[in-house]
């Protein structure tokens, strides 16, 4: 589990129950602030059309597993605890909260359309989930100023006369943000600013800031509880908002996955997590019945319950990743079977890169790939495709 998806959102609007729903981990719920006080790391899954039919195989995976001829390949998520106003000053859990934040590769963050929930996390009505997006975004955006400005400072305390790169100095001190000084370069001139920062006023800082922070933390919006009619007009709302166009947006109810899998594993239901509808299996009251009709409905209205899709949105829509197969141009199995591995690398991974992920020593004697699809031989830096399947060739 290489790649790790960050879960953020204030307390009480349903992020616990979010992150029980996608790993089934038993962390507790509950409507009050910081239910959540450390973060919790567990094993979701992102669904990947399997490879193995196309060669005429069935898969075995090592890790994960295949339903239906769909791969559940497993990612980290972590419930980051401790978004309160002032988060980036330290307040509350704020150091800690921003420690776990950055170590994450993409963010879902969790809103409740409801509005039923306001700043604080307390119960109310009318709140416009808008706030907590931008409350979100500010706190980031911030947390990315302060430590910019530290860059500054080491720019304008110079190199002793040797000659300064303002995107050096940045890159050097924003590094914890998986940045390099070409990225920043490009930010700097892509928003028309001149390389000396003298010239900048603290709105061009800001500006600076904030275009990091989106490239470097990405971030999909869970809508959740949106099997409520308040939460769907929100929802209508907000999506059609042009100050809104940079994020995506995943309608979302934590509650009826979560259901639904509880049905699943008591052999209630049929259902394949993601899936926008479900079969009724077992013995079931009226009650029972009815309120899985209404999550039915809910479903089939917006394919699936949103918690798969926000996952999916966040690792591979919003950070471009891949899945990559491990094959055998000669369609040989071993006696573990095979397509036993799939593995997620991210945009723009090469033949090398997918070595080097294998193993180093697999990297280091790297011949040539070979395309398994097309028979085709591949060099060391052909850039791979999602779901491509790859034999390599090293004289390791």
């Amino acid at each position: 589990m290489s790649h790790k998806i960050g879960l953020v959102g204030k307390p009480s609007v349903g992020k616990s129950s979010f992150f029980n729903a996608a790993t089934m981990n038993d962390v507790p719920e509950g409507a009050y602030p910081f239910t959540t006080i450390d973060p919790s790391v567990g094993e979701a899954y992102v669904r990947v059309e399997c490879a193995a039919p196309e060669f005429d195989e069935s898969c075995t995976p090592s890790v994960g597993f295949c339903n239906g001829g769909v791969r559940f390949v497993p990612v980290k998520l972590v419930d980051v605890a401790g978004l309160i106003p002032g988060a980036h000053e330290g307040k509350g859990l704020g150091n800690q909260f921003l420690t776990d934040l950055n170590e994450a590769d993409v963010l879902v963050h969790v809103v409740d359309f409801s509005g039923e929930t306001d700043i604080e996390g307390e119960p109310t009505e009318g709140h416009d989930p808008r706030d907590d997006i931008d409350f979100l975004e500010d706190e980031l955006d911030m947390w990315y100023l302060d430590v910019l400005e530290k860059g500054l400072e080491r720019y304008r305390s110079g190199y002793n006369g040797e000659e300064k790169n303002v995107e050096e100095d940045l890159a050097e001190q924003m590094s914890a943000f998986k940045t390099n000084k070409d990225e920043i370069k490009q930010v700097i001139l892509g928003l028309g600013l001149g390389l000396d920062p003298e010239e900048w006023s603290d709105d061009d800082k800001a500006d600076v800031a904030r275009e990091i922070r989106k490239r470097t933390k990405p971030m999909v919006i869970a809508a959740n509880k949106m099997d409520k009619p308040v939460a769907q007009e929100n929802f209508a709302e907000i999506t059609s908002d042009p100050d809104y166009d940079h994020l995506s947006f995943v309608p979302a109810s934590a509650h009826a996955e979560k259901a639904l899998k509880k049905a699943a594993e008591g052999d209630v239901v049929d259902y394949r997590a993601g899936d926008d509808d479900f079969e009724i299996v077992g013995d079931i009251s009226e009650e029972q019945e009815a309120g899985l009709e209404q999550i039915r409905e809910f479903v089939a209205e917006f394919d699936g319950t949103g918690v798969q899709a926000a996952l999916e949105t966040a690792l591979f829509d919003e950070m471009g990743a891949i899945a990559i197969f491990p094959g055998s141009a000669n369609g040989r199995s071993d006696t573990q079977g095979v397509f036993r591995d799939c593995f997620i690398l991210p945009d723009e991974s090469t033949t090398e890169d997918f070595a080097y992920h294998l193993h180093s020593d697999i990297g280091e004697g790297l011949l040539h790939g070979i395309d398994c699809h097309s028979q085709r031989q591949v060099g060391a830096d052909h850039v791979l495709s999602h779901r491509d399947v790859v034999e390599i060739v090293t004289t390791n």
